[in-house]
């Protein structure tokens, strides 16, 4: 593995990215190619969620990072009553699966390890009915390597990047978007 992996151990700047496709199956494609240029060490992947809206305007968020409600109070009444059969038999047992579960979900509703809930209901807002969009939070980036990328992912729309003017117009002119972004604007300024 990489030695630049984890995201926690750099004091690199934060890069987020989110483009737009046509379908779930281009953004899916683009998020496999984000990947593989992580792993050749173009950048460091922190995290990644796909947004789709559907024609009805439903939008459905898949998150890579950030523990799910029901699998961390699952683990977490796994391990707690785990533990607390060891220390009280079956009674232990049974107050451990409760606490346990209490305490992962809570953790799970307060931990946010990758793109943070403002940005992930900005992206909920910004994405138009019939697209999903792939938002990328990277450190570590190897600015050519993404633009060379994009190049394979044209007809896509490069909705919000907080690089320089300069490589937002090289990344929207790689995806062969003449409009750019909407906005570049952070949602916890407004």
């Amino acid at each position: 593995m990489n030695e630049r992996s984890t995201a926690k151990d750099t004091d690199q700047p934060q890069t987020l990215v989110g483009i737009s496709f046509d379908d779930v199956f281009r953004a899916r494609e683009f998020l496999t190619a984000a990947n593989r240029l992580a792993s050749k060490g173009e950048f460091v992947l922190i995290d990644a969620v796909l947004i789709s809206k559907d024609d009805n305007g439903r939008t459905t968020v898949t998150e890579t990072t950030d523990p799910q409600i029901g699998s961390s109070a699952l683990t977490g009444a796994m391990w707690a009553g785990l533990f607390g059969l060891v220390l009280g038999g079956p009674v232990g047992w049974v107050a451990g699966l409760a606490a346990g579960a209490g305490a992962g979900a809570v953790a799970a509703k307060v931990i946010d390890l990758g793109i943070s809930d403002e940005w992930v209901a900005w992206f909920r807002e910004a994405v138009k009915p019939g697209l999903t969009t792939v938002a990328l939070l990277i450190s570590d980036l190897r600015e050519d390597a993404l633009v060379q990328e994009a190049r394979r992912f044209t007809g896509s729309h490069l909705v919000y990047a907080n690089l320089d003017d300069g490589m937002i117009d090289r990344l929207a002119e790689a995806l062969g978007d003449a409009t750019g972004p909407e906005a570049r604007t952070d949602p916890s300024e407004s």
